[in-house]
Protein backbone atom coordinates (compact mmCIF):
# COMPACT_ATOMS: atom_id res chain seq x y z
CA UNK A 1 0.00 0.00 0.00
CA UNK A 2 1.62 3.27 -1.17
CA UNK A 3 5.01 1.51 -1.40
CA UNK A 4 6.57 4.10 -3.73
CA UNK A 5 5.84 7.18 -1.62
CA UNK A 6 6.57 5.25 1.57
CA UNK A 7 10.05 4.24 0.38
CA UNK A 8 10.89 7.73 -0.86
CA UNK A 9 9.73 9.42 2.34
CA UNK A 10 11.72 6.98 4.46
CA UNK A 11 14.84 7.78 2.40
CA UNK A 12 14.24 11.48 3.02
CA UNK A 13 13.84 10.75 6.74
CA UNK A 14 17.32 9.21 6.91
CA UNK A 15 18.74 12.68 6.27
CA UNK A 16 16.27 14.33 8.66
CA UNK A 17 17.14 11.97 11.53
CA UNK A 18 20.79 12.97 11.22
CA UNK A 19 20.10 16.68 11.66
CA UNK A 20 21.79 17.77 14.88
CA UNK A 21 21.12 21.44 14.32
CA UNK A 22 18.21 23.06 12.53
CA UNK A 23 18.76 25.83 10.02
CA UNK A 24 16.65 27.15 7.17
CA UNK A 25 19.08 25.74 4.57
CA UNK A 26 19.30 22.15 5.87
CA UNK A 27 15.54 22.01 6.53
CA UNK A 28 14.89 23.25 2.98
CA UNK A 29 17.26 20.62 1.53
CA UNK A 30 15.60 17.78 3.45
CA UNK A 31 12.06 18.94 2.69
CA UNK A 32 12.90 19.23 -1.01
CA UNK A 33 13.18 15.41 -1.04
CA UNK A 34 9.82 15.12 0.74
CA UNK A 35 8.25 17.47 -1.82
CA UNK A 36 9.66 15.41 -4.71
CA UNK A 37 8.30 12.23 -3.09
CA UNK A 38 4.83 13.80 -2.92
CA UNK A 39 4.92 15.02 -6.52
CA UNK A 40 6.16 11.65 -7.80
CA UNK A 41 3.23 10.04 -5.96
CA UNK A 42 0.97 12.23 -8.13
CA UNK A 43 -0.14 14.48 -5.26
CA UNK A 44 -1.75 17.69 -6.50
CA UNK A 45 1.11 20.22 -6.82
CA UNK A 46 -0.72 22.94 -4.85
CA UNK A 47 -1.43 20.47 -2.06
CA UNK A 48 2.25 19.40 -2.01
CA UNK A 49 3.45 23.03 -1.98
CA UNK A 50 1.16 24.05 0.88
CA UNK A 51 2.06 20.91 2.84
CA UNK A 52 5.80 21.64 2.62
CA UNK A 53 5.26 25.29 3.60
CA UNK A 54 3.35 24.29 6.74
CA UNK A 55 6.00 21.73 7.73
CA UNK A 56 8.81 24.23 7.08
CA UNK A 57 7.14 26.96 9.19
CA UNK A 58 6.65 24.59 12.13
CA UNK A 59 10.15 23.07 11.73
CA UNK A 60 11.81 26.48 12.11
CA UNK A 61 9.83 27.21 15.27
CA UNK A 62 11.71 27.84 18.52
CA UNK A 63 10.55 24.60 20.15
CA UNK A 64 12.02 22.42 17.39
CA UNK A 65 15.29 24.39 17.18
CA UNK A 66 15.89 23.85 20.90
CA UNK A 67 14.79 20.21 20.80
CA UNK A 68 17.21 17.47 21.90
CA UNK A 69 16.36 15.52 18.73
CA UNK A 70 15.36 18.16 16.15
CA UNK A 71 15.37 15.68 13.25
CA UNK A 72 12.89 13.42 15.01
CA UNK A 73 10.76 16.45 15.84
CA UNK A 74 10.51 17.37 12.16
CA UNK A 75 9.47 13.79 11.30
CA UNK A 76 6.71 14.09 13.92
CA UNK A 77 5.61 17.38 12.35
CA UNK A 78 5.45 15.67 8.92
CA UNK A 79 3.40 12.83 10.44
CA UNK A 80 0.96 15.24 12.10
CA UNK A 81 0.58 17.32 8.92
CA UNK A 82 0.03 14.12 6.90
CA UNK A 83 -2.76 13.12 9.31
CA UNK A 84 -4.30 16.58 8.86
CA UNK A 85 -3.98 16.28 5.08
CA UNK A 86 -5.78 12.92 5.11
CA UNK A 87 -8.65 14.27 7.22
CA UNK A 88 -7.62 14.31 10.92
CA UNK A 89 -10.09 11.69 12.18
CA UNK A 90 -12.26 8.90 10.82
CA UNK A 91 -15.48 10.35 9.42
CA UNK A 92 -18.31 7.92 10.10
CA UNK A 93 -21.38 7.41 7.94
CA UNK A 94 -24.59 9.32 8.58
CA UNK A 95 -27.36 6.70 8.67
CA UNK A 96 -30.07 8.75 10.37
CA UNK A 97 -32.93 8.14 7.90
CA UNK A 98 -35.58 5.47 8.23
CA UNK A 99 -34.74 3.90 5.94
CA UNK A 100 -31.36 5.57 5.42
CA UNK A 101 -30.10 5.78 1.84
CA UNK A 102 -26.61 5.86 0.36
CA UNK A 103 -25.79 6.77 -3.25
CA UNK A 104 -22.64 5.22 -4.69
CA UNK A 105 -21.35 7.33 -7.60
CA UNK A 106 -18.25 7.35 -9.78
CA UNK A 107 -16.77 6.51 -13.14
CA UNK A 108 -17.09 3.12 -14.82
CA UNK A 109 -14.41 0.71 -13.59
CA UNK A 110 -13.81 2.45 -10.26
CA UNK A 111 -15.29 -0.45 -8.29
CA UNK A 112 -18.75 0.91 -7.42
CA UNK A 113 -20.66 -2.39 -7.61
CA UNK A 114 -18.12 -4.37 -5.57
CA UNK A 115 -17.81 -1.51 -3.06
CA UNK A 116 -21.61 -1.44 -2.70
CA UNK A 117 -21.57 -5.12 -1.73
CA UNK A 118 -18.59 -4.64 0.60
CA UNK A 119 -20.35 -1.74 2.29
CA UNK A 120 -23.49 -3.86 2.72
CA UNK A 121 -21.41 -6.59 4.39
CA UNK A 122 -19.74 -4.04 6.70
CA UNK A 123 -23.10 -2.51 7.69
CA UNK A 124 -24.53 -5.97 8.36
CA UNK A 125 -21.69 -6.62 10.82
CA UNK A 126 -22.63 -3.35 12.51
CA UNK A 127 -26.22 -4.54 13.01
CA UNK A 128 -27.86 -2.77 10.04
CA UNK A 129 -30.26 -4.45 7.57
CA UNK A 130 -29.18 -3.19 4.15
CA UNK A 131 -30.72 -3.78 0.72
CA UNK A 132 -28.68 -3.36 -2.46
CA UNK A 133 -30.45 -1.42 -5.21
CA UNK A 134 -29.38 -2.05 -8.82
CA UNK A 135 -29.73 1.49 -10.22
CA UNK A 136 -27.39 1.08 -13.20
CA UNK A 137 -29.87 0.70 -16.09
CA UNK A 138 -27.22 0.93 -18.84
CA UNK A 139 -24.97 -1.99 -17.98
CA UNK A 140 -26.91 -5.26 -17.56
CA UNK A 141 -23.74 -6.93 -16.27
CA UNK A 142 -23.79 -4.55 -13.28
CA UNK A 143 -27.23 -5.84 -12.25
CA UNK A 144 -26.10 -9.45 -12.67
CA UNK A 145 -22.92 -8.77 -10.71
CA UNK A 146 -24.81 -7.11 -7.85
CA UNK A 147 -27.32 -9.96 -7.77
CA UNK A 148 -24.50 -12.52 -7.54
CA UNK A 149 -22.73 -10.59 -4.77
CA UNK A 150 -26.00 -10.23 -2.85
CA UNK A 151 -26.55 -14.01 -2.98
CA UNK A 152 -22.99 -14.60 -1.69
CA UNK A 153 -23.62 -12.30 1.25
CA UNK A 154 -27.23 -13.32 1.90
CA UNK A 155 -28.31 -9.69 1.45
CA UNK A 156 -31.42 -8.84 -0.64
CA UNK A 157 -30.91 -7.09 -3.97
CA UNK A 158 -33.69 -5.00 -5.49
CA UNK A 159 -33.48 -5.02 -9.28
CA UNK A 160 -35.86 -4.62 -12.21
CA UNK A 161 -34.29 -5.94 -15.38
CA UNK A 162 -35.58 -4.14 -18.44
CA UNK A 163 -36.58 -1.01 -16.53
CA UNK A 164 -34.83 2.12 -17.86
CA UNK A 165 -36.31 4.71 -15.49
CA UNK A 166 -33.93 5.05 -12.51
CA UNK A 167 -36.46 7.14 -10.55
CA UNK A 168 -39.12 4.42 -10.88
CA UNK A 169 -36.61 1.85 -9.58
CA UNK A 170 -35.79 4.14 -6.62
CA UNK A 171 -39.45 4.61 -5.64
CA UNK A 172 -40.14 0.86 -5.70
CA UNK A 173 -36.89 0.17 -3.83
CA UNK A 174 -38.11 2.30 -0.91
CA UNK A 175 -41.39 0.37 -0.86
CA UNK A 176 -39.47 -2.91 -0.92
CA UNK A 177 -37.22 -1.80 1.97
CA UNK A 178 -40.16 -0.77 4.16
CA UNK A 179 -42.10 -3.94 3.38
CA UNK A 180 -39.10 -6.11 4.31
CA UNK A 181 -37.92 -4.13 7.36
CA UNK A 182 -34.62 -3.10 5.74
CA UNK A 183 -33.28 0.11 7.26
CA UNK A 184 -30.56 1.01 4.72
CA UNK A 185 -30.70 1.31 0.92
CA UNK A 186 -27.44 1.29 -1.05
CA UNK A 187 -27.92 2.60 -4.61
CA UNK A 188 -25.36 1.25 -7.09
CA UNK A 189 -25.65 3.95 -9.79
CA UNK A 190 -24.47 4.02 -13.40
CA UNK A 191 -20.93 5.01 -14.34
CA UNK A 192 -19.27 6.20 -17.54
CA UNK A 193 -15.78 5.89 -18.95
CA UNK A 194 -15.58 9.67 -18.58
CA UNK A 195 -17.71 12.39 -17.02
CA UNK A 196 -20.64 13.51 -19.19
CA UNK A 197 -23.51 15.85 -18.41
CA UNK A 198 -26.42 13.41 -19.11
CA UNK A 199 -24.96 11.03 -16.49
CA UNK A 200 -24.49 13.81 -13.95
CA UNK A 201 -28.01 15.21 -14.49
CA UNK A 202 -29.54 11.76 -14.05
CA UNK A 203 -27.67 11.44 -10.75
CA UNK A 204 -28.89 14.90 -9.70
CA UNK A 205 -32.52 13.86 -10.34
CA UNK A 206 -31.98 10.63 -8.38
CA UNK A 207 -30.42 12.58 -5.51
CA UNK A 208 -33.34 15.01 -5.40
CA UNK A 209 -35.82 12.12 -5.24
CA UNK A 210 -33.94 9.86 -2.82
CA UNK A 211 -32.52 12.65 -0.57
CA UNK A 212 -29.65 10.39 0.53
CA UNK A 213 -27.86 10.83 3.85
CA UNK A 214 -24.61 9.88 2.09
CA UNK A 215 -23.37 10.44 -1.46
CA UNK A 216 -20.12 8.49 -1.67
CA UNK A 217 -17.76 8.94 -4.60
CA UNK A 218 -15.97 5.69 -5.41
CA UNK A 219 -12.45 6.34 -6.72
CA UNK A 220 -9.68 4.05 -7.92
CA UNK A 221 -6.65 4.88 -5.74
CA UNK A 222 -4.30 4.32 -8.69
CA UNK A 223 -5.73 7.19 -10.79
CA UNK A 224 -3.73 9.94 -9.04
CA UNK A 225 -4.29 13.52 -10.26
CA UNK A 226 -7.23 12.53 -12.46
CA UNK A 227 -9.07 11.32 -9.36
CA UNK A 228 -8.95 14.86 -7.98
CA UNK A 229 -10.49 16.28 -11.19
CA UNK A 230 -13.25 13.64 -11.09
CA UNK A 231 -13.91 14.34 -7.40
CA UNK A 232 -14.14 18.09 -8.00
CA UNK A 233 -16.63 17.62 -10.85
CA UNK A 234 -18.88 15.22 -8.92
CA UNK A 235 -18.72 17.38 -5.81
CA UNK A 236 -19.75 20.52 -7.68
CA UNK A 237 -22.70 18.70 -9.26
CA UNK A 238 -23.90 16.53 -6.36
CA UNK A 239 -22.28 17.92 -3.20
CA UNK A 240 -20.78 14.55 -2.21
CA UNK A 241 -20.48 13.73 1.48
CA UNK A 242 -17.29 11.73 1.20
CA UNK A 243 -15.35 9.20 -0.85
CA UNK A 244 -14.32 5.56 -0.94
CA UNK A 245 -10.84 4.71 -2.19
CA UNK A 246 -10.63 1.32 -3.89
CA UNK A 247 -7.71 -0.93 -4.90
CA UNK A 248 -5.40 0.33 -2.17
CA UNK A 249 -3.71 -3.08 -2.29
CA UNK A 250 -2.60 -2.45 -5.89
CA UNK A 251 -0.03 -0.10 -7.35
CA UNK A 252 -1.52 2.99 -5.68
CA UNK A 253 0.94 5.86 -5.66
CA UNK A 254 -1.05 7.70 -3.03
CA UNK A 255 -1.78 10.92 -4.92
CA UNK A 256 -5.56 10.52 -4.76
CA UNK A 257 -5.63 9.79 -1.02
CA UNK A 258 -3.27 12.64 -0.15
CA UNK A 259 -5.03 15.22 -2.35
CA UNK A 260 -8.71 14.36 -1.90
CA UNK A 261 -9.53 16.05 1.42
CA UNK A 262 -7.46 19.16 0.68
CA UNK A 263 -9.06 19.75 -2.75
CA UNK A 264 -12.72 18.86 -2.08
CA UNK A 265 -12.91 19.44 1.66
CA UNK A 266 -14.78 16.08 1.87
CA UNK A 267 -13.36 13.18 3.90
CA UNK A 268 -12.30 9.75 2.72
CA UNK A 269 -14.71 7.55 4.68
CA UNK A 270 -13.89 4.00 3.57
CA UNK A 271 -11.15 2.08 1.80
CA UNK A 272 -11.07 -1.11 -0.26
CA UNK A 273 -7.88 -3.03 0.54
CA UNK A 274 -8.28 -6.19 -1.54
CA UNK A 275 -10.48 -8.25 -3.82
CA UNK A 276 -12.37 -10.20 -1.15
CA UNK A 277 -15.68 -8.84 0.18
CA UNK A 278 -14.21 -8.53 3.67
CA UNK A 279 -11.29 -6.40 2.41
CA UNK A 280 -13.04 -3.15 3.27
CA UNK A 281 -12.50 -0.88 6.25
CA UNK A 282 -13.22 2.56 7.68
CA UNK A 283 -10.53 5.06 6.65
CA UNK A 284 -8.49 6.24 9.66
CA UNK A 285 -6.17 9.14 8.66
CA UNK A 286 -3.78 8.66 11.58
CA UNK A 287 -3.36 4.94 10.92
CA UNK A 288 -2.91 5.53 7.19
CA UNK A 289 -0.28 8.23 7.83
CA UNK A 290 1.62 5.80 10.07
CA UNK A 291 1.50 3.13 7.34
CA UNK A 292 2.77 5.56 4.70
CA UNK A 293 5.64 6.64 6.97
CA UNK A 294 6.61 3.02 7.69
CA UNK A 295 5.49 3.18 11.34
CA UNK A 296 3.00 0.32 10.97
CA UNK A 297 -0.60 0.15 12.12
CA UNK A 298 -0.79 -2.06 15.20
CA UNK A 299 -4.29 -0.84 16.13
CA UNK A 300 -5.76 -2.17 12.86
CA UNK A 301 -3.88 -5.45 13.33
CA UNK A 302 -5.32 -5.86 16.85
CA UNK A 303 -8.84 -5.06 15.57
CA UNK A 304 -8.43 -7.59 12.78
CA UNK A 305 -7.24 -10.24 15.25
CA UNK A 306 -10.14 -9.50 17.63
CA UNK A 307 -12.60 -10.06 14.76
CA UNK A 308 -10.94 -13.23 13.50
CA UNK A 309 -10.20 -14.98 16.80
CA UNK A 310 -12.88 -16.63 18.92
CA UNK A 311 -12.06 -15.75 22.55
CA UNK A 312 -13.49 -18.97 24.03
CA UNK A 313 -11.65 -21.06 21.44
CA UNK A 314 -8.41 -19.20 22.20
CA UNK A 315 -8.78 -19.95 25.94
CA UNK A 316 -9.47 -23.62 25.19
CA UNK A 317 -6.36 -23.90 23.01
CA UNK A 318 -4.23 -22.09 25.60
CA UNK A 319 -5.32 -24.65 28.20
CA UNK A 320 -4.49 -27.54 25.84
CA UNK A 321 -1.06 -26.05 25.10
CA UNK A 322 -0.39 -25.67 28.81
CA UNK A 323 -1.26 -29.35 29.40
CA UNK A 324 0.72 -30.50 26.36
CA UNK A 325 -2.43 -31.83 24.65
CA UNK A 326 -2.15 -29.64 21.52
CA UNK A 327 -2.71 -31.90 18.47
CA UNK A 328 -2.81 -31.57 14.68
CA UNK A 329 -6.55 -30.81 14.74
CA UNK A 330 -5.79 -27.77 16.94
CA UNK A 331 -2.87 -26.84 14.71
CA UNK A 332 -5.19 -26.89 11.66
CA UNK A 333 -7.60 -24.56 13.51
CA UNK A 334 -4.71 -22.16 14.19
CA UNK A 335 -3.66 -22.14 10.54
CA UNK A 336 -7.23 -21.31 9.50
CA UNK A 337 -7.48 -18.55 12.14
CA UNK A 338 -4.31 -17.00 10.69
CA UNK A 339 -5.82 -17.05 7.21
CA UNK A 340 -8.74 -14.98 8.50
CA UNK A 341 -6.30 -12.18 9.37
CA UNK A 342 -5.40 -11.79 5.70
CA UNK A 343 -2.29 -12.45 3.64
CA UNK A 344 1.12 -12.58 5.34
CA UNK A 345 2.12 -9.50 3.37
CA UNK A 346 -0.82 -7.49 4.72
CA UNK A 347 -0.14 -8.66 8.30
CA UNK A 348 3.60 -7.85 8.17
CA UNK A 349 2.81 -4.51 6.49
CA UNK A 350 0.86 -3.45 9.60
CA UNK A 351 3.86 -3.99 11.87
CA UNK A 352 6.26 -1.11 12.65
CA UNK A 353 9.15 -1.44 10.18
CA UNK A 354 7.12 -4.02 8.27
CA UNK A 355 7.86 -2.42 4.91
CA UNK A 356 11.60 -2.99 5.53
CA UNK A 357 10.95 -6.59 6.54
CA UNK A 358 9.04 -7.14 3.29
CA UNK A 359 11.99 -6.08 1.13
CA UNK A 360 13.55 -9.20 -0.36
CA UNK A 361 11.27 -11.50 1.67
CA UNK A 362 9.58 -14.26 -0.29
CA UNK A 363 6.22 -14.23 1.48
CA UNK A 364 4.59 -16.10 -1.41
CA UNK A 365 6.79 -19.05 -0.52
CA UNK A 366 5.65 -18.86 3.11
CA UNK A 367 1.99 -18.61 2.03
CA UNK A 368 2.42 -21.71 -0.12
CA UNK A 369 4.09 -23.50 2.80
CA UNK A 370 1.05 -22.81 5.01
CA UNK A 371 -1.27 -24.13 2.29
CA UNK A 372 0.81 -27.30 1.91
CA UNK A 373 0.74 -27.87 5.66
CA UNK A 374 -3.02 -27.41 5.67
CA UNK A 375 -3.31 -29.86 2.76
CA UNK A 376 -1.25 -32.50 4.61
CA UNK A 377 -3.36 -32.26 7.78
CA UNK A 378 -6.61 -32.32 5.78
CA UNK A 379 -5.48 -35.57 4.09
CA UNK A 380 -5.39 -37.26 7.52
CA UNK A 381 -8.31 -38.95 9.23
CA UNK A 382 -9.85 -37.34 12.32
CA UNK A 383 -8.19 -40.01 14.51
CA UNK A 384 -4.77 -39.39 12.93
CA UNK A 385 -5.03 -35.65 13.63
CA UNK A 386 -6.01 -36.30 17.24
CA UNK A 387 -3.34 -39.02 17.74
CA UNK A 388 -0.31 -38.29 15.50
CA UNK A 389 1.60 -41.14 17.24
CA UNK A 390 -0.35 -43.69 15.13
CA UNK A 391 1.13 -42.28 11.88
CA UNK A 392 3.18 -45.28 10.74
CA UNK A 393 4.97 -45.62 7.37
CA UNK A 394 1.94 -46.85 5.36
CA UNK A 395 -0.29 -44.07 6.73
CA UNK A 396 2.35 -41.48 5.89
CA UNK A 397 2.62 -42.74 2.30
CA UNK A 398 -1.18 -42.49 1.93
CA UNK A 399 -1.29 -38.96 3.40
CA UNK A 400 1.61 -37.76 1.23
CA UNK A 401 -0.09 -39.06 -1.93
CA UNK A 402 -3.42 -37.58 -0.88
CA UNK A 403 -1.97 -34.10 -0.32
CA UNK A 404 0.41 -34.07 -3.31
CA UNK A 405 3.66 -33.91 -1.32
CA UNK A 406 6.59 -36.25 -0.76
CA UNK A 407 6.88 -38.41 2.35
CA UNK A 408 10.02 -36.40 3.27
CA UNK A 409 8.02 -33.15 3.26
CA UNK A 410 5.34 -34.75 5.42
CA UNK A 411 7.99 -36.08 7.84
CA UNK A 412 9.57 -32.62 8.08
CA UNK A 413 6.22 -31.05 8.93
CA UNK A 414 5.49 -33.70 11.58
CA UNK A 415 8.98 -33.29 13.09
CA UNK A 416 8.48 -29.52 13.38
CA UNK A 417 5.09 -30.11 14.97
CA UNK A 418 6.61 -32.59 17.47
CA UNK A 419 9.31 -30.06 18.40
CA UNK A 420 6.67 -27.41 18.96
CA UNK A 421 4.62 -29.83 21.07
CA UNK A 422 7.66 -30.68 23.24
CA UNK A 423 8.41 -27.01 23.75
CA UNK A 424 4.78 -26.40 24.84
CA UNK A 425 4.98 -29.26 27.35
CA UNK A 426 8.18 -27.80 28.86
CA UNK A 427 6.59 -24.37 29.12
CA UNK A 428 3.53 -25.93 30.79
CA UNK A 429 5.72 -27.72 33.37
CA UNK A 430 7.70 -24.53 34.03
CA UNK A 431 4.49 -22.60 34.57
CA UNK A 432 3.20 -25.21 37.07
CA UNK A 433 6.51 -25.01 38.98
CA UNK A 434 6.34 -21.24 39.13
CA UNK A 435 2.72 -21.35 40.31
CA UNK A 436 3.67 -23.70 43.18
CA UNK A 437 6.52 -21.40 44.20
CA UNK A 438 4.27 -18.36 44.02
CA UNK A 439 5.82 -16.79 40.93
CA UNK A 440 9.27 -16.09 39.55
CA UNK A 441 11.89 -14.35 41.74
CA UNK A 442 11.40 -10.62 41.54
CA UNK A 443 8.06 -11.11 39.78
CA UNK A 444 5.65 -12.22 42.54
CA UNK A 445 2.41 -13.78 41.48
CA UNK A 446 3.21 -13.63 37.78
CA UNK A 447 1.67 -17.04 37.13
CA UNK A 448 -1.04 -16.92 39.78
CA UNK A 449 -4.68 -16.96 38.69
Amino acid sequence: MFDTISNKLQNAFKNLRGLGKISESNVSDSLREVRLALLEADVNFKVARDFIERVKTKSLGQEVIESVHPGQQIIKIIHDELVELLGSTNAGLNLSGNPASIMMVGLHGSGKTTSSAKLAKLLTKQGRQPVLVAADVYRPAAMDQLETLGKQLGIPVFLKKGETDVLAIAREAFDFARANNRNTLIFDTAGRLQIDEPLVQELVRLRDLVKPQEILLVLDAATGQEAVNVATHFDQALNITGSILTKLDGDARGGAALSMKAVTGKPIKLAGTGEKLEDFEPFHPERMASRILGMGDVVSLVERAAEAVDEEEAKRLEEKMRKGEFNLEDFLDQLRQMKKLGSLESIVGLLPGGSDMLKGADLNKSEKEFKRMEGMICAMTFKERRQPVILNASRRIRIAKGSGVTVTELNNMLNRFNQMQQMMKKMGKLQKMMMKKGGMPGMPGMFRK
